[in-house]
Parts: structure tokens; sequence; C-alpha cells
């Protein structure tokens, strides 16, 4: 997960670069490309644990939310090289990483309360 939190503050700073440091609109749709291949790279190597019966069907949720993610994420790739207004396309991707970070706090959850079942939890 360390890779994904990486990935997801590369690509947040590099979204942000054009605002920040007056990055060339050309090098700042190379880099966000760049930064969209170590996002993409990490949500698909993403492994659900291997949870219990009762937690089974939320972990086929999460694994389709990933691959719904994946789908988002691909079809910004082409956007940001070639879209008229970067600023729209930077909306859209900031949109997506709150997606994405959302989507790794499921995954959290979701390992934590297969632990919890197999520790006791509180009871």
């Amino acid at each position: 997960m360390a890779t994904m939190q990486a990935a997801l503050a590369g690509l947040n700073q590099a979204l942000d670069a054009p605002r920040l440091q007056g990055v060339a609109l050309g090098n700042w749709r190379w880099v966000v490309r760049q930064r969209m291949a170590g996002v993409r790279e990490s949500l698909a190597n993403e492994q659900p644990p291997n949870v219990e019966c009762w937690l089974a069907h939320r972990a086929g949720a999460i694994r389709k939310e990933r691959n719904v993610l994946l789908g988002r994420l691909s079809a910004l790739g082409p956007q940001v090289l070639e879209a008229a207004d970067p600023e729209q396309v930077r909306v859209e991707m900031k949109r997506l990483l709150a997606d994405i970070s959302h989507h790794l706090q499921r995954l959290h959850d979701l390992a934590y309360d297969d632990v919890e079942y197999e520790v006791g939890g509180s009871e």
C-alpha cells in the first residue's frame, strides 16, 4: 500500500504543478501521464485479502470497484494529452484521486474486519 500512497501523492503533485510552478503545458501533460502509469500499476497489482465467507461479497465489490477505477484512469489517459481544456481534465483527475483514496480505505476496512473476525473482535 505504501507504493500506492506514493503513486497517488506523485500524481496529485503533478496535477497541481501548473498552478504552483508555471510548468509548461506540454511538460505537465507528459509528467501527469507518467504518474498515471504508477497509479495504474499499483491498482492493477492490488490484491484484496483472502477473507472469510461473510466478507466475500465485499471483497467482490472491491474488485469490481477497482476495475471501474482502472477504466476511468484509462479513459482519462488520452484526454490528458489531447484535451483543449487541461483544467477540466485536472478537475476530473482530482475527483478520480479522491475516489481511489476512498477505494483504498474500503480495502483497508475489509482487511481490518477480516482480522477482527479472526481474533474475536471486542466480544
